[in-house]
C-alpha cells in the first residue's frame, strides 16, 4: 500500500493555463498537466494507491465551489481501487470560520489544506490558530504549506519559527507541516521543529534537502510522524518513490511512512 499525502489537481477545464501560469511563475515543468486523469495515470505507472488531494482556498467566495469540487471527488473513487481522496479548503478570511468547519466535517471531508503565502497571512496570525484550534475540536487534519514558496520566495509566512509559536499556542492535534516542515529551511526545521508533535509530509523535499539533513531529521522527530507525499503535479510520484526506497534501509520503517502512518492519522483501513 501506498500512500501520496500531498498532490493537487484542477478542475478540467483551468488545468492547461492553471499549470502554465503556476510554471511562468515558479520558473519550475511540472510533471503532469493538473488533470485528475493525469494524476491517476501517474499512480498507476508508480505504483500509489490513493492520493490525498488538497486544495486552496485563494479567496473566502471559494469556499463553495471548492468545496463542492472536493465532494463530488471523494464520491466519485469511494469504491475505486485506485483512488483520490480529497480534504476541503478553508480561508483565514472567512466571515465564519466555525460555521465552516462545521460544513467540512459534515460533508465526510477528513481535514484542510491552509497556504500561508497563498492566502496572504502568517502562520502565527490570530485567524490561523483560531481556526486550527477549532479543527482539532472537530477532528480535522490540517495540512499546512510550510517554508519557502517558490512562487512566492520573497515573503515566507510559515516558517519554523511561526509554526513554533503556533504549537505554544494552540497545539493542533492533527497538524501535518507539508516540504518536511518548511521547504528550504530544514536547518530550523531541525532545530525547532524536530521532536514536536506534528507530521512532516515529504512533498517537494527530495532533490532539495541533502539526505544526510533528511535523514538527521527523520531520526530526531520519530518515524511514527513522517508521511509520504510529492506534491504532484511539482514532484513526480514515480520518482519520489525510488529516493525514499533508497533512504530507508528497514522495511519496517518504509511501510511506516509509504502507508502505515497515514492510515493511522486518516482513521481508515485502505
Amino acid at each position: 500500500m501506498i500512500v501520496d499525502f500531498h498532490t493537487h489537481i484542477f478542475p478540467e477545464k483551468i488545468a492547461a493555463r492553471t499549470i502554465e501560469k503556476l510554471e511562468h511563475i515558479a520558473h519550475v515543468k511540472a510533471f503532469t498537466d493538473g488533470r485528475e486523469q493525469s494524476l491517476i495515470a501517474s499512480m498507476e505507472d508508480s505504483g500509489v494507491d490513493v492520493s490525498i488531494v488538497l486544495p486552496v482556498v485563494t479567496k473566502p467566495e471559494q469556499f463553495d465551489t471548492i468545496n463542492s469540487f472536493a465532494m463530488q471527488l471523494n464520491e466519485k473513487y469511494q469504491e475505486k481501487q485506485v483512488r483520490l481522496l480529497s480534504f476541503g479548503g478553508i480561508h483565514p478570511d472567512s466571515s465564519n470560520y466555525k460555521k465552516e468547519l462545521h460544513a467540512i466535517k459534515d460533508w465526510g471531508l477528513l481535514g484542510i489544506k491552509l497556504h500561508p503565502d497563498y492566502q496572504n497571512t502568517y502562520f502565527d496570525d490570530i485567524k490561523y490558530m483560531r481556526i486550527l484550534d477549532y479543527a482539532s475540536e472537530l477532528g480535522l487534519i490540517s495540512v499546512i504549506h510550510a517554508g519557502v514558496d517558490i512562487g512566492f520566495p520573497e515573503h515566507v509566512r510559515c516558517t519554523p519559527k511561526h509554526i513554533q509559536n503556533v504549537i505554544k499556542e494552540v497545539a493542533p492535534e492533527k497538524m501535518v507541516l507539508a516540504h518536511y516542515g518548511g521547504f528550504d529551511l530544514w536547518e530550523e526545521v531541525e532545530e525547532l521543529l524536530a521532536g514536536k508533535k506534528v507530521y512532516l509530509d515529504t512533498s517537494y523535499t527530495f532533490g532539495f534537502i541533502e539526505d544526510e539533513l533528511f535523514l538527521k531529521i527523520l531520526e530526531k522527530h520519530g518515524i511514527d510522524r513522517i508521511l509520504f507525499a510529492t506534491d504532484s503535479p511539482w514532484g513526480g510520484q514515480k520518482e519520489s518513490l525510488e529516493h525514499i526506497r533508497k533512504l530507508m534501509e528497514k522495511p519496517e520503517d518504509l511501510n511506516k511512512i509509504l502507508w502505515q502512518n497515514a492510515e493511522r492519522l486518516l482513521g481508515k483501513d485502505f
